[in-house]
């Protein structure tokens, strides 16, 4: 009877799980998860979390309101450049195509 090669653990990369591996099969033969930290200790400070979290989205929020109140002016004034530079630029004629050269 043939030596079959004992089965090894294999700890993923990613997300640290150990995954157990048969070499003879070459098939994973059992998964085990990593275990996930708690991320918050308590109530109170997951509570405090979300209200910073809640409190950064409504700057944000403002802040963009104000950049969409001020943006009519912007596009305004950009418009009214490139009119100008229009002007002081005048139009001459059709471009020169390289079949016109021919």
């Amino acid at each position: 009877m043939a030596k079959t090669a004992p089965a090894f653990d294999v700890t993923c990369p990613c997300c640290s799980a150990v995954l157990k591996i048969d070499a003879a099969d070459k098939a994973v033969i059992a998964h085990t998860a990593a275990v996930k930290p708690k991320m918050f200790n308590d109530i109170e400070e997951a509570a405090r979390a979300m209200k910073e979290q809640d409190n950064r989205r409504e700057s944000i929020f403002r802040q963009s309101v104000e950049a969409q109140k001020h943006a009519s002016d912007l596009l305004e004034k950009k418009f009214q450049e490139a009119v100008k530079k229009a002007k002081e630029t005048p139009d001459t004629g059709r471009p020169i195509r390289e079949i016109d050269l021919d």
